[in-house]
Order: C-alpha cells, then structure tokens, then sequence
C-alpha cells in the first residue's frame, strides 16, 4: 500500500472519491456510533483464541521474509493452503507473473478460501501474506535493502484469518465466510499509487466466481502491534459506512473502544482500494496513530515477532467472529 496514511494530494483525493461514487459504493449518510447492539453475552460466546492467533503469525516469521520469488514465499503459500484445507475450507489459488514498479517480473500467489461455498450470502475477509522487499524506512542506512520479516505488516492479518478459518468451521456457523489472502501487495514505491497492491488488483479484475458480490467486505493490516489503533480509515468510509458502524458497534460492546476509536482517521491506498473500484465496498482496519502514523517498525528490521501483541489479535479477531455470527 502507499503507506503515506494521508491524501498526498487533492486530485488524488478527488479520483479516490469519483471511483467510489461511480462504482456503486453507499453513499448513505451514517453515526459514529453506528446502530448496532450486541449482548455482553456475545463477548463470552466467541470461540477465537488469541494463543492460537498468534503462533500462526509466528509460524509465518519462522519461514522467513515471504518476498514473492523466495523459498520462504513458496514453502509459506503451501503451509497456508494445507492450513485452511485443513479446517475444511474449499481453497482455490490464483497464480500469475506480474511486473512491479522496477521492471521485476514476479509470481503471485492469491489464495482464496471458502467456508460453506454453497451459502448463497458471502463475507469477504482478506489480508496480505507477501512481505515488503527491503528494510528502507529502518534507521540504519544499512538494512534499507534487507527485506522484512513482516510479523505485524503481513502475517498478524493472515493469523487472524487463519484462527477465524478455525473458529467458523469447527462451531459449523452456516454463515458462507470467503478468506482472501493477497500477494504482491508490499513491492510498491512511495508517490506511486499504482505500484501498491498488485495481488489484491488482480483479484478484482479475475474474480473467482461469475458475478462475485459479497454482502460484506473487511480487509486486515497490521493488526497485531501492541498499543494499535484503530480508526475509521477515509476511503472505506466513503464506500461502506454502515459496515464500519457495525464493527465499531462491537468493539464498543466488547470493551475494545480504547483500541476501536470512533472516528475518522486518515486515508490509506490499501488492498481494500483495488475492490472497491471494482465494485465491492470494502472497509479496512488497519493500525494508523495520530500524529505518529503506522506502528514504529514499519517497513523496518523490527517488524518481528517482539512488536506482536496477543492482546490485540485477541481483540481484533474476537469483534470479527461476532460480526459473523451476527450475520
């Protein structure tokens, strides 16, 4: 993604916006608060484990940096696939060759699974696995071509989809739950807003299933930092403010408001972006702090398994699982 977490420009803005508008996104006025309650007895009713969360984001690290065109990129992608078949998911896996910013040709990998694939209503949860190539936002000059182990940009996302692939299937929720895990979104150049979420593109424009239009559409990123932030990111504001009510709506009522801040926050060219332009309005949490900006180790030598907190893919994976089951 381009990881400015701010509209660089107005035009850019203004195209975001336009594409939005001209693809269908909702365009309902909505609450901060959203108008969504849940029971205190849901909180105790979710299955996801935050142990279990975690060692599959650790489980990713131990491959190495999952670089597309990497060993570790290859030996993850399979661990990945053989997971969720192993849930009972229904995998299919888009492969391509595509060309980056710098000219390099690399393979993508999406993988795409389905949990109760004959359930007529689809969510869609999505993250990335691929890992950013270099190190250039470290301190130290001399990692900027050292690629990352990507704990929290990366892997906290696919390990909380991973856990709720776990929790869906063995409760037998009859609700139909589409996993998407993106490649090749990392390889992207700052200023260059095309460069970014090449995976995620590809799915948009080859969707797997004729006519694909899931109800709902919620993309991870860096969701596994202690102290993370989650606020209403701009673009998936525009596209689908009633499905950030609902999810802000339970984190208030499972006591994650400190963490789920009800409010704006700014704009970030992610996956999410390349869906909604094709149609399907899609809300991204993602970890952006005030003043700061995304979690210190960004695109750094530190975004390993010391920056990942239980608690918040506890908090995270719990407020997804009873969002489903709401469904």
């Amino acid at each position: 993604m381009s990881r400015t977490g701010i509209i660089k420009t107005a035009a850019t803005a203004a195209t975001i916006l336009t594409l939005l508008l001209s693809c269908g996104a909702s365009k309902k006025s909505s609450s901060a608060e959203g108008n969504e309650s849940v029971t205190a007895s849901e909180e105790t009713s979710t299955l996801f484990s935050a142990d279990s969360a975690y060692s599959y984001v650790a489980r990713q690290v131990e491959f190495g940096p999952r670089v597309p065109g990497t060993e570790a990129h290859r030996q993850c992608g399979n661990w990945l696939t053989e997971k969720l078949k192993s849930f009972g998911a229904e995998v299919t896996e888009q492969t391509a060759t595509l060309t980056t910013f710098d000219g390099t040709r690399i393979p993508m990998r999406n993988i795409f699974a389905r949990i109760n694939p004959n359930a007529e209503k689809r969510i869609l949860l999505l993250a990335h696995w691929d890992c950013r190539p270099w190190a250039d936002n470290d301190p130290n000059p001399e990692k900027h071509s050292s690629p990352v182990d990507g704990a929290n940009d990366g892997a906290s996302g696919t390990g909380v989809l991973l856990e709720l692939a776990r929790t869906l299937t063995a409760t037998g929720s009859g609700t139909g739950v589409d996993i998407l895990l993106c490649d090749a979104e990392d390889w992207g150049e700052e200023s260059n807003d095309e460069s970014w979420a090449l995976g995620a593109r590809h799915f948009a424009h080859n969707l797997p299933v004729e006519g694909y239009m899931p109800s709902a559409a919620i993309l991870l990123d860096m969701v596994g930092a202690a102290d993370a932030t989650f606020m209403r990111e701009y673009f998936s504001q525009l596209a689908n403010p009633a499905l950030a009510d609902q999810i802000w709506s339970i984190a208030k009522s499972l006591g994650h408001e400190g963490m789920f801040v009800n409010r704006m926050g700014s704009a970030v060219n992610d996956d999410h972006v390349e869906l909604i332009k094709a149609g399907i309005p899609t809300i991204d949490i993602i970890d952006y702090r005030e003043g700061t900006g995304f979690f210190s180790g960004w695109h750094t030598a530190s975004d390993n398994m010391e920056c990942i907190s239980k608690e918040t893919l506890g908090a995270v994976g719990s407020i997804l699982e009873t969002y489903v089951k709401k469904q």
